[in-house]
């Protein structure tokens, strides 16, 4: 009987958990700057944010940082000399903020060395996945890819660049193709690429 007891709040806690989410955390607004720091498996490395920017990009990024969403995350793509690639791998949150997209807006700020922007595969589908660019890459400003011009950074590395740089580059673009087993089998797409730097926590540091 007692460990029916203690199975039952298990099972409560993990339902508790997957209730947690709110839509109205998909609203809130950053402050015009904050800092933000990655402590990673390389080391920590700290962040600036500036809103203005791209407003809905900042949004967004703090939201995803405040709601725990890029902890335990992995740089799953770092290809040398261009970006270095990160997201979330846990499903139940991915899906909780999947329909959340944020609309698309104009490059403000440029894609250079420490430059942080989200990811996108067309109109209005930046969400949680986000790159660090490893060098200037102008070309990203101007791109035109499914409709959609350019990649609006909203930050800049302001402090541990070199800890970005020393993340591990050896798969390349290697790990795209099996991206799908990290959502479905972290531990196994860990094990086929286990030289993956992983960030333990993100945290705001001040608004």
């Amino acid at each position: 009987m007692k460990y029916l007891f203690y199975g039952f709040l298990v099972l409560l806690c993990m339902s508790c958990n997957r209730a947690a989410f709110q839509s109205k955390w998909t609203t809130e607004q950053a402050p015009s700057t904050y800092i933000v720091r990655f402590e990673t498996s390389k080391g920590s490395f700290d962040v600036k944010i500036t809103r203005e920017w791209s407003p809905l990009a900042a949004d967004r990024f703090y939201q995803l940082i405040r709601h725990r969403v890029y902890d335990n995350a992995l740089f799953y793509r770092v290809v040398p000399n261009f970006v270095a690639q990160f997201g979330s791998s846990d499903t139940a949150k991915i899906e909780k903020w999947m329909p959340y997209k944020i609309p698309d807006e104009a490059v403000v700020h440029p894609n250079q060395t420490g430059s942080l922007a989200f990811a996108r595969s067309g109109k209005e589908t930046r969400g949680r996945e986000v790159f660090i660019n490893l060098k200037d890459n102008p070309r990203l400003d101007t791109i035109t890819y499914n409709g959609v011009k350019g990649f609006p950074a909203f930050g800049d590395v302001v402090s541990g660049m070199d800890v970005v740089s020393a993340l591990y580059s050896g798969y390349g673009d290697k790990t795209m193709p099996r991206l799908g087993a990290m959502y479905r089998n972290r531990k196994r797409f860990i094990d086929t690429f286990p030289g993956l730097d992983v960030i333990h926590k993100v945290s705001i540091l001040k608004n």
